[in-house]
């Protein structure tokens, strides 16, 4: 009965982390521009060792690559929001100083007029370096990523001035999978690598935002599902319990 139990603890062990990612994902389900990246599974495979081939324990295999399912698109109206297309992504500087990617587009100007996404992320230009808007100036982004300001305070038809153009890059033929700090970077790579362009060109929708890509009904079904699983692996343990008790229990009789 040992035996037992033992699978019933591995088999909690090995579900672990697709519940604390599925916990994450709930929380980010309204988070502006959040992707899913997480998919798990638990399989019986064979242990290897001495005796017969009969010892079978759970294992679970996990791929961690990021879902570029598009998200739901909300009009806001506010210039410095944007909906990034298809798979394209927008480089930023990560807290640790390193070329990072991400999804989230509402955008807004620091205090040290850089424009920066809601979470704190500087946005890097083209160029590599931040993408600085001068003072008092109104910024508008085009589909191309290129960004424009005009001065408010002039007088009469002004022609709107190229600030920069914002780092996008093409992720449809590139992994990416999640960061320490919940920004992208390519799978298998060091920190800070860049994209290698892909086939389709990058472009975004000003003055709308993608929310998050996770169905908040699957991942409370999912969640539903793994508090079973780990309920019945709970009463395995307690039946095995029982089991070895009676089987104690007749030979004190004898």
């Amino acid at each position: 009965m040992d035996r037992l139990a033992f699978n019933a603890v591995a088999a909690i062990n090995e579900q672990r982390v697709a519940r604390q990612m599925a916990t994450n994902e709930m929380a980010n389900a309204t988070t502006v521009g959040f992707k899913r990246s997480f998919e798990s599974s638990v399989r019986a495979i064979e242990v290897e060792g001495a005796g017969l081939k009969t010892r079978f324990q759970p294992q679970s295999f996990t791929e961690d690559f990021i879902s570029m399912k598009a998200g739901p698109v909300m009009v806001t109206g506010n210039d410095l929001d944007i909906s990034l297309s298809a798979h394209s992504v927008l480089g930023v500087t990560a807290p640790d100083g390193t070329l990072a990617f991400t999804r989230r587009g509402d955008l807004r100007v620091n205090a040290a007029g850089a424009l920066e996404t809601g979470n704190g992320n500087v946005v890097r230009a083209q160029g590599g370096g931040a993408l600085t808007v001068p003072l008092g100036v109104k910024v508008t982004i085009n589909a191309d990523g290129s960004v424009y300001g005009i001065d408010p305070a002039q007088v009469g038809t002004v022609a709107p001035v190229l600030i920069g153009n914002l780092l996008l890059r093409d992720s449809s033929t590139t992994p990416l999978q999640r960061r320490e700090d919940g920004l992208f970077a390519v799978a298998g790579a060091p920190k800070g690598q860049d994209i290698t362009p892909g086939p389709i060109k990058p472009g975004l929708t000003s003055g709308a935002l993608e929310g998050s890509n996770v169905n908040a009904i699957g991942v409370m079904v999912k969640m539903m599902d793994q508090a079973r699983s780990f309920e019945q692996q709970v009463n395995m343990i307690k039946e095995s319990k029982s089991c070895d008790e009676s089987g104690a229990t007749m030979m004190k009789a004898s």
